[in-house]
Formats: structure tokens, C-alpha cells, sequence
């Protein structure tokens, strides 16, 4: 026996020195190696009117340990749209999503084949060589038989937790892997901001220590049917949608889809958004668990610090606003802007950036993470990684983006609003719709340490045109169109047609209020003659 324990010793002895050696080593790999990524997508996700209050964690945990950029914009105010624009990081003209249906080539085939194969995250599993994980709401027409189903995995990704269409919290069906998981109405089983929360955290757990991962979690909070989970269904008895000057105002001088809501709104239209405001507020409160959670995980596995952390939202939304009720669409800042957080390596806590950054933007930030040359993709975004290391100070940012949005409508009337005609959508009671077919628009937004600016033209009868000085009405209630100096018209209207028309590397242009544009009146005749007379005649 003593030969035996006198034999043992050694060979103790040599197991603890190659498990130090191996532990070092692995702590040299895990500090060499190129960050993880994590983005968290939430759905609707206001910041004009609210959102963020009920995310206590989330601020904290992200916001406060990082960077919150205070003019954060989406390319289109929809989730389709807005989501193919984060995923092939281009507008909406170039990735041709439209709406969100399969029509509007909102997850289609064609999507499919032209976008899919150059989104970031393949490039990211392809050929910057992370680990990729997808858990949630991936396109509001996923799964749909006419585009394979949910046994249609897109590539680049290792590991698939997406739900079938649109944004449900129980009876609903994932495709795990391209294999149907149903699921029912069993809150501790069920309820789908938690299974997330969870299949992130499996993910984290059992993943390769061996490479870089990039997660990307989307959830369904705060869209409808704003669910909340059991324990929070109490909370916010007493919170009501913001009264904000811009609440129940009849939009006289906007485009005729605003100016048709009626001012004053009923009183039970009233009750039902200030309810739908409170539910989405409750289903928030599982959102932030989901964040805890992740980033507890990364805290005690020892991979917080190598990991960039992304919170944003597909597009912002409306309750009252101009007395619409609720939904998003519209050109306006409670629909287009969005809240963005992000920690992660070499970011200061407790940093706003005023600069302007847009949802284009996010794949060319996580592929520059990642090391990837951005300049190889076509892609209309740029990085603003140098925004969040503090080495963009000595250059020139963008001072505009594009917004685009085609309306949608149906081709019979709406029986709530007969009066109205065919061609409209999301008709209340009272016969207010939310959308038409020509709520068709596209928007400059201008920010620079000057200007604070918004140019829009409708694709209409009327040619319809919005400006806006949001330094001055930051509720957008005085449309200055008619009354804005020529020269400054015109040089909006210039850089909305090149923006329209851009695609990649020309989308990252300097813009009308940068020192390095020049105004050319010339080349706003070249291509857009006819479109431009019918402007001036419309602005007389």
C-alpha cells in the first residue's frame, strides 16, 4: 500500500502542474483572443416616450458601464425593414424589404438568396471565424411554407433558436435548429422572453472556450400582445402614456394621414392606449431579468470584460402622438429614434455621444470588432467603434442618414372606415388608420453641433414636404416647410435624392452640414428635373 501512495504522489503533483499550466494558458487565450459580441434586440422599443424607464438593469448593467448614444436613428420605422437593415447593414432601397410581409420581401426567397449570404453574420462565422448564436424573433415572416419553412436555417449561424413569424410570449413555435419546438402556455416552461433568458445562458455554458462568439437575442418585448409575465401583471397600476405637447394635437400642417385623426381622441381610445402603455412597460421588466442574466453569466465565467455588449431596438413607437393610437410608421422622432447602449472593451463608463449613428450601422460596428475590413462589403453603414474608444475626436462624422418607408394598404376599403377608401391599414374604431399606400415618404435627418434638422418628401399626389427644427420644436409640431430659407430647401432636397440613390461607400458621404460637402444646384437637375418643379410649385 505504501509503494502505491509513494507512486501516487507524483503523478498527483505532475496532474496539478498541468492543470495550472493549461489554466494559464487558457487565461493568456482568453485575453489575446478577439472580443465575444452580444446584441440584444428588443421589439418597438421606444426612447422618445418612455421606454427605457422600466429598464433599471439594463441601464445600469449597459448604459452606465458603457456608452448610450442620445441620437441613435432606424432606416425605416418597421420591423422588417428595420431588421434587414441591421442584419445586411444597408437601407431599405438596397436590401429591398419593404414591409413586412412576403410580398414586401420580408423573409422571401429572394431575401434569402440575394441578403442572407452577405449578411454580417455569416461573414462573421465564415470568415472572422466566431461561434454564432440566434435566439428569437428573426423576421416578422420567418417560417412561412412559402419560404421553407422553419427548416430553413439562414447561414452563418452555428446555433438557431427562431421563432416562427411574428412576436407571440406563449403558443408559439420555434425552429430549434430547422426542427419544430412547440411550445404552450406554461409560464415557467413557456413564456418566450424567459426561454430565451435561458437558451442564452446554455449557450454561454456549454459554448467552444476556444473562439470568439457573437449571440444575438431578440426578443419580443414591448411588441403586442404585450404579455406580461405572472409576477409583474401589478406593476404600473398608476402610469399613464406621457402627455407630451405633442399628445392628442391634430397635425394641421402634416401629410393628410395625420391630419385625418380626430382631435380630440375619445375617451376610450385614451384608456386603451394608456392600458397597452403600461403592458408594454410590464413586459420590459423580463427584458431586464434577460440582460441581468446574460451578463451575470459573462461576470462569472470570466468574460465580461472581453465582451461588447449591444441593447437597441428595431424602431421606436407611438401612443397619442397627433392622436394616432398606436403603432410606429411615421416619420416622426417617437418612431425613427431608438434607445442604443453598449460596454465592452476600452469603452469608459458613463459616456453619452451626441454624434449620429443609425441601425445601418451595427453590422459594419460588429465586423470591425471582429476585425474585418468593412471596405469589403457593400454595406451603406459605417463603424462607430472609433466613437466608442474615443478615437474618432480628430475626424469628421456623418451629420445625415436616410429614413425610407413604403406604405402599405389594403386594395378593398376597411369596413371600421368605409369612408376612407380602399388603400389604407390599421383602421381603428373611430376611423383612424395607422398606414396608406401612399405613407410613402423619405426623410433626411440632419445632426451636427449646429443643426438639428429633419427634411421629408412624400411619394404623393401632393409631393407632400415636412421640415422640422428640432432644436427649436423638438415635439415636432410646427412644419417650417413653407417657410425655411430656399437655399437650405434646396440643399435637402440634393441630399436626399444622392441618399436615395447611394450604395455603399457613397452612403458614407459627408452630408449637408459637413465641412467637407459642397452644394452643386447643378446636379439637382440631372436626374430628378420633373420631381423638383413639382416641389418648388407645391412650396409657392
Amino acid at each position: 500500500m505504501r509503494s502505491v501512495r509513494v507512486g501516487l504522489r507524483p503523478l498527483l503533483n505532475f496532474i496539478v502542474i498541468c492543470v495550472t499550466l493549461l489554466s494559464n494558458n487558457m487565461a493568456v487565450l482568453a485575453t489575446n483572443r478577439r472580443p465575444n459580441i452580444v446584441l440584444i434586440l428588443t421589439d418597438d422599443l421606444d426612447v422618445k416616450i418612455g421606454g427605457m424607464i422600466p429598464l433599471n438593469k439594463t441601464r445600469k448593467l449597459i448604459g452606465e458601464a458603457g456608452i448610450s448614444f442620445s441620437n441613435s436613428f432606424v432606416a425605416s420605422p418597421l420591423c422588417c425593414p428595420s431588421r434587414a437593415s441591421i442584419l445586411t447593414g444597408k437601407y431599405p432601397h438596397n436590401h429591398h424589404v419593404i414591409n413586412n410581409t412576403l410580398e414586401g420581401n420580408c423573409s422571401s426567397v429572394a431575401w434569402q438568396k440575394s441578403q442572407e449570404p452577405s449578411a454580417f453574420p455569416f461573414l462573421l462565422q465564415r470568415y472572422a471565424g466566431y461561434q454564432t448564436f440566434f435566439a428569437g424573433k428573426y423576421l416578422n415572416e420567418y417560417g412561412s411554407s412559402e419560404a421553407g419553412g422553419i427548416e430553413h436555417i439562414p447561414p452563418g449561424w452555428d446555433y438557431w433558436f427562431a421563432l416562427e413569424r411574428n412576436s407571440k410570449y406563449y403558443n408559439y413555435t420555434l425552429s430549434v435548429n430547422g426542427k419544430a419546438q412547440k411550445h404552450g402556455q406554461n409560464y415557467s416552461e413557456d413564456y418566450l422572453t424567459d426561454v430565451l433568458a435561458n437558451r442564452s445562458i446554455e449557450f454561454l455554458q456549454y459554448k467552444s472556450n476556444y473562439r470568439p462568439f457573437f449571440m444575438m437575442v431578440s426578443t419580443p418585448a414591448p411588441h403586442a400582445p404585450w404579455t406580461a409575465a405572472p409576477q409583474y401583471e401589478g406593476r404600473f397600476n398608476d402610469v399613464k402614456a406621457p402627455r407630451d405637447p405633442n399628445f392628442n394635437v391634430h397635425g394641421k400642417d402634416k401629410h393628410w394621414l395625420i391630419r385625418q385623426a380626430k382631435t380630440p381622441m375619445t375617451n376610450s381610445s385614451v384608456q386603451y392606449l394608456d392600458n397597452a402603455f403600461r403592458n408594454r412597460w410590464r413586459t420590459l421588466l423580463s427584458v431586464d431579468d434577460l440582460v441581468e442574466k446574460v451578463v451575470k453569466k459573462l461576470e462569472v465565467r470570466g468574460e465580461l470584460e472581453n465582451t461588447y455588449i449591444f441593447f437597441t431596438s428595431d424602431n421606436g413607437y407611438h401612443t397619442g402622438q397627433f392622436s394616432l393610437p398606436l403603432d410606429k410608421r411615421q416619420l416622426y422622432e417617437f418612431d425613427i429614434r431608438v434607445p442604443l447602449l453598449v460596454r465592452g472593451p476600452n469603452i469608459k463608463p458613463n459616456q453619452t455621444c451626441q454624434m449620429l449613428v443609425a441601425n445601418v450601422d451595427l453590422g459594419p460596428t460588429i465586423l470591425d470588432i471582429a476585425g474585418f475590413d468593412v471596405n469589403k462589403t457593400q454595406m451603406d453603414g459605417m463603424s462607430f467603434l472609433p466613437l466608442m474608444n474615443g478615437k474618432a475626436q480628430n475626424s469628421t462624422w456623418r451629420t445625415d442618414m436616410l429614413v425610407e418607408y413604403e406604405g402599405e394598404g389594403r386594395n378593398v376599403s376597411d369596413p371600421t372606415c368605409p369612408l376612407l377608401g380602399p388603400g389604407v391599414w390599421g383602421c381603428f374604431p373611430d376611423c383612424v388608420c395607422e398606414d396608406a399606400i401612399n405613407n410613402t415618404y423619405a426623410c433626411v435627418r440632419t445632426v451636427s453641433p449646429s443643426t438639428d434638422l429633419q427634411y421629408c418628401e412624400f411619394d404623393d399626389n401632393e409631393v407632400f414636404v415636412e421640415v422640422y427644427n428640432l432644436t427649436a420644436d423638438p415635439f415636432q409640431l410646427s412644419n417650417i416647410a413653407k417657410s425655411i430659407d430656399q437655399e437650405v430647401l434646396e440643399k435637402m432636397n440634393h441630399r436626399l435624392m444622392m441618399l436615395q440613390s447611394c450604395s455603399g461607400p457613397s452612403c458614407r458621404t459627408p452630408g449637408v452640414y459637413d465641412s467637407r460637402y459642397r452644394f452643386d444646384p447643378r446636379m439637382m437637375f440631372s436626374s430628378g428635373g420633373p420631381r423638383i418643379s413639382r416641389l418648388r410649385q407645391t412650396l409657392k
